[in-house]
Order: structure tokens, then sequence, then C-alpha cells
């Protein structure tokens, strides 16, 4: 049991760390996707692949947070898996995994403006 708190410990701080050590500049998920589309169409097409890099580098970090309590999981004896630190690091992914859908959602309006406009979208590929 006490492994399992040290797993949980650790995949936690790992996932803080991520969380604050992105970038200064932080996608803002609660922008609609009507409000993103009507500023895509008056971005350059380095604007738009600054903006759609937020949300890949966001992403990124948080599929990074998900390996990160996925290599926890996998380190917790079987028969510790019914305990509430296992639980708890259930939820936390699938809540990560929750929060990843609309995150490529948003990066891909600023995806395809950047294709439509004739731009290189190749380094935004995850």
């Amino acid at each position: 049991m006490k492994d399992a708190k040290k797993i949980l410990l650790c995949s936690m701080l790992a996932m803080l760390l991520v969380a604050f050590s992105g970038c200064s500049k932080k996608t803002d998920e609660n922008k609609s996707i009507s409000e993103i589309k009507t500023e895509a169409d008056k971005m350059s097409i380095e604007q738009l692949t600054a903006a759609a890099m937020k949300y890949k580098n966001a992403i990124m970090a948080k599929s990074a947070e998900i390996d990160s309590a996925m290599e926890g999981l996998k380190k917790v004896p079987i028969t510790d898996m019914l305990g509430d630190d296992v639980k708890k690091l259930k939820s936390e992914i699938n809540s990560l995994s929750k929060a990843i859908a609309p995150l490529k959602e948003r990066m891909k309006i600023y995806y395809d403006k950047i294709k439509e406009k004739g731009g290189d979208a190749s380094a935004l590929d995850i």
C-alpha cells in the first residue's frame, strides 16, 4: 500500500511539473468554437501556426500526464488495484483524456485554416 501512495505522489508531482512548465501563453480552453473560427479567419499563417502550436503543446502536456499516471498504474500490485489511490489515478486519467478532446477540436480549426491558406502545417502533426 505504501508503494501505491508513493506512486500516486510521484505521478501527481510529475503532473504538476508538466502543468507549470508550459509556455507563458496558454490556450483559452473556455473560448467558444465560433470565437476561434472568427479569430482564425483574420489571422496570418504565422499567427495561425503560433496559435495551433499552443494547442499542440497543451495536448502533448496532457498526454504526458496521462502517460505518467498510466506508468503509475502499471507499478501498482494487483492486490492494491481496488484501493483508493488507484481510483484517484484512474479518475485523473479519465479527466485528462476528456480535457484533450476540446483542445484537439480547437487546434484543428487553426490547422485547417493554415491548410486553407496554403501554409505548411506539418510541424503541427501529433
